[in-house]
């Protein structure tokens, strides 16, 4: 089951329509899927048991005048009034509480919306496998894509040291000859990495006389895809 809407002329009937009325006046039933029909509708109305009373009457005598009316213009009509209660002093317009409480789907999901809580800024970093980027204390690291798969390479193989002939091996394994480093030019690479790392640079560790390390580290986090990075084993 689902809601359709009105479209309502800016000429409207005005109270005592009967039915009969001019069609080019009257409102008219939009968004209905096909092989559905309306069975009825919902009019919300948003009016305080204080503003009820100013004007002399009180919700009660507005309902059985409403459910009247809807006998008079179609004596098979069902009729069910519901009333919106809200704590004393909760502010807001009647009609969106009325919405709220009678689970009107558009008024809950803007509801949902307006309470979303902002996005924190997640200090520490952030190895994304999924977007290929590194977030520093919520900002994204402008490091080249071999320095990230240089990073990748060595995150999603926590704990374990890696050989700089094995880094060559994996990364560079597609490259041109003249492309293709050495064990020394690795080095590069990795202090070049670390210096935009900045205050975490110590996440990269060096293993002296074999390469480098990813140990365990608070400060960091791995977020993967969905399905797992080509690179994770």
């Amino acid at each position: 089951m689902s809601l359709a809407t009105l479209d309502v002329p800016s000429n409207r009937l005005t109270t005592g329509t009967i039915p009969g009325g001019n069609p080019e006046t009257s409102p008219r039933l939009r968004a209905v899927p096909a092989g559905t029909e309306a069975r009825g509708f919902v009019l919300y109305v948003g009016l305080g048991e204080a503003k009820a009373a100013e004007a002399g009457t009180d919700l009660g005598s507005i309902v059985e005048q409403l459910k009247q009316l809807a006998a008079q213009l179609a004596p098979t009509v069902e009729t069910y009034a519901a009333v919106a209660l809200a704590p004393r002093g909760a502010g807001g317009r009647d009609v969106d509480v009325v919405r709220l409480a009678l689970q009107d789907p558009a008024a809950l999901a803007k509801h949902r919306h307006s309470e979303e809580p902002p996005e924190k800024v997640h200090s520490g970093v952030i190895v994304d496998v999924s977007r290929k980027r590194l977030v520093l204390d919520g900002e994204t690291a402008a490091l080249t894509y071999k320095e990230f798969e240089l990073l990748q390479y060595l995150v999603l193989r926590e704990g374990r040291t890696i050989e700089r002939n094995e880094l060559i091996s994996s990364l560079w394994a597609d490259g041109d000859d003249d492309d293709i480093p050495n064990e020394r030019t690795i080095d590069v690479h990795v202090r070049r990495l670390r210096s935009k790392l900045g205050a975490y640079e110590d996440i990269v560790r060096t293993v002296r006389g074999v390469g480098y390390r990813f140990d365990h580290h608070a400060d960091v986090s791995v977020r993967h895809a969905s399905t797992p990075s080509p690179d994770f084993f």
